[in-house]
C-alpha cells in the first residue's frame, strides 16, 4: 500500500476509535502502535524508528516549560471555582446592573467575562451560573431560550479570553509563545464579550418583555452597601488577573511561574473570603491531578500518532491536499475552520489540539505564511463556537444538567442559536482583520 493510503486509513481508524467512546488517549496509541507495526512490515520505517522517536519526544515532553503551566492553571480555576466566588460575583453583579432592562442577563455575560480570566474553566462557569441564575431569570420573566443562550454562551468565553488552558495547549502544539498568544487573543476576547453585551441590549430595546429589569423587591441593597459589597467582590480576583496576566506580558515572570503564582494566589483568596477548606484543596488537587493526568496522557499518544502519521509522509498529504483545494488559500481556509468546528460537536477541544492541529498548523504558517499567534487565535475561537452548536455543544449538556425541569432542551438549542451567529461574526472579523489579534505583538 502506498503511504497516502496507509496515513489516511491511520486517520479513519485513529477517528473511529475517538467515535466508539473509548479512551482518546488510549485510542491514540494502540491505534498508532498497531499502523506503526505495519509501517514496518510495509517498510516504510523501522522499528528503530519508532522506538528511538518515541523516547526522545517523552523526554522532550517532560522538558516541556510550556507544558508546566497547565496544572497551575487548572488548579487556580478550580480552587477560585470551589470557593463560591461564582455565586457571590452573580449575586452582586446582579444588584448591581438590576434597575437596568435586562439587567441580570447583562450581569451574567460581565461574570461569564471575568470567570473567564480568572479560571478559564468552562464546564465549571456554565454549571454555576446555570444553578445560580437560571432560576431567577425564569422567574422575572425571561423566556427560557433567552435566558439559556446568554447563560451557555457567557460560560465558553473561557475558551478565549486569557489564561485559557486551551491557550496554553495550542501555543504548545503550535510552537509559539504561551505569552504572545495570551496577548494576541485579549482583543478578540474582549470583541465577544462586548457583541454578547449588544446582543443583550438589543433584545432588551427590542422586546423588553423578554428581558426585564429586576424587581425593586429583589435589590435588596443600599447605594452604600451595594458599593461596598462591589468593592470587596470585585477587586480579589481582578487583582488577581492583572497580577497573572501582568507578570507574564512585562516578562516579568513565565506562564509557569504566573500559573504557580495564580495557583497560590486563588488558595489566599479563597481562605480570606472564609470559603477555604481542606476538603476544598483536596477536591481541587484532585481535579487538577485528573485534568492534568489526561493532557499528558493525550500528549503521549498523539506524539506517538504524529510520529507514525509522518512516517508515511502524511504531512506531505496533507500539504498538497490544502494547497491544491480550489480558492487556494481560502479554501484552505474554509475548509480547516469546518474540519475544527464539526469535530469539536464530537470531541473536546484537548483532543483536537493534539490531533488536528499539529496538521493544519505547518500548512498555514510555512506555506500560506499566516502569523502562528493568529492562527492559535483563529483555531480558539472555532473550537469555542463548537462547544456552543447543537445537538453535541458541550455547554449545551453542562447547562442542560443543571437546568430545571421547565427548560427544554429545544429552548436551550433555540437561544444559544443567535450566539453562535455573534460568534461567527467574531470570527469573521478576525479572519478578514488579523490585525485585532497581532497588533499587540506588532506594537512592542
Amino acid at each position: 500500500m502506498s503511504g497516502d493510503s496507509l496515513s489516511g486509513l491511520l486517520f479513519l481508524a485513529v477517528f473511529l476509535g475517538v467515535f466508539s467512546g473509548y479512551p482518546v488517549a488510549f485510542v491514540l496509541g494502540g491505534v498508532s502502535l498497531i499502523f506503526g507495526l505495519i509501517g514496518v512490515e510495509q517498510g516504510f520505517f523501522s522499528l528503530q524508528f519508532i522506538g528511538e522517536g518515541m523516547i526522545l519526544r517523552t523526554l522532550g515532553i517532560m522538558e516541556n516549560q510550556i507544558l508546566l503551566a497547565v496544572p497551575t492553571f487548572i488548579l487556580m480555576g478550580t480552587m477560585l471555582e470551589k470557593s463560591r466566588m461564582a455565586e457571590d460575583l452573580l449575586k452582586t453583579i446582579g444588584q448591581l446592573f438590576g434597575p437596568l432592562r435586562g439587567g441580570v442577563a447583562f450581569a451574567v455575560v460581565f461574570v461569564g467575562a471575568l470567570l473567564a480570566a480568572a479560571t478559564g474553566v468552562v464546564g465549571a462557569s456554565v454549571v454555576a451560573m446555570g444553578m445560580i441564575s437560571l432560576p431567577v431569570m425564569l422567574r422575572y420573566g425571561y423566556p427560557p431560550a433567552f435566558a439559556s443562550g446568554v447563560i451557555a454562551a457567557s460560560g465558553t468565553l473561557g475558551q478565549i479570553i486569557p489564561p485559557s488552558v486551551v491557550l496554553v495547549v495550542l501555543a504548545d502544539q503550535i510552537g509559539i509563545s504561551v505569552g504572545d498568544l495570551f496577548l494576541g487573543a485579549l482583543t478578540p476576547g474582549a470583541l465577544l464579550a462586548g457583541f454578547f453585551f449588544l446582543y443583550v441590549a438589543v433584545v432588551a430595546i427590542l422586546r423588553p418583555e423578554s428581558a426585564p429589569a429586576l424587581p425593586p423587591e429583589e435589590r435588596t441593597l443600599t447605594r452604600g452597601q451595594l458599593a461596598r459589597r462591589v468593592l470587596l467582590v470585585l477587586l480579589p480576583p481582578l487583582s488577581l488577573i492583572l497580577v497573572v496576566l501582568g507578570s507574564i506580558f512585562a516578562g516579568v515572570a513565565t506562564p509557569t511561574e504566573a500559573g504557580a503564582l495564580g495557583a497560590f494566589g486563588a488558595i489566599v483568596l479563597s481562605r480570606l473570603s472564609g470559603h477555604f477548606s481542606w476538603r476544598v484543596l483536596r477536591e481541587s488537587l484532585e481535579e487538577t491531578t485528573r485534568l492534568t493526568s489526561m493532557v499528558m496522557f493525550l500528549l503521549v499518544g498523539s506524539t506517538l500518532f504524529a510520529l507514525v502519521f509522518r512516517g508515511f509522509y502524511g504531512d506531505e498529504m496533507i500539504t498538497r491536499l490544502l494547497t491544491s483545494l480550489p480558492g487556494g488559500y481560502i479554501g484552505a481556509l474554509i475548509l480547516a475552520n469546518l474540519l475544527i468546528l464539526v469535530l469539536g460537536f464530537f470531541i473536546d477541544f484537548f483532543e483536537i489540539s493534539f490531533i488536528v492541529v499539529p496538521l493544519l498548523a505547518p500548512v498555514f504558517v510555512n506555506e500560506f505564511g499566516v502569523s502562528p499567534v493568529w492562527f492559535g487565535v483563529m483555531v480558539a475561537l472555532n473550537l469555542q463556537t463548537s462547544f456552543l452548536t447543537p445537538p453535541f455543544g458541550f455547554s449545551l449538556f453542562y447547562l442542560k444538567g443543571v437546568a430545571p425541569p421547565e427548560v427544554r432542551t429545544t429552548d436551550i438549542y433555540r437561544g444559544v442559536i443567535p450566539f453562535i451567529g455573534v460568534q461567527a461574526l467574531a470570527l469573521i472579523a478576525v479572519i478578514i482583520w488579523p490585525e485585532l489579534v497581532t497588533w499587540p505583538i506588532d506594537g512592542r
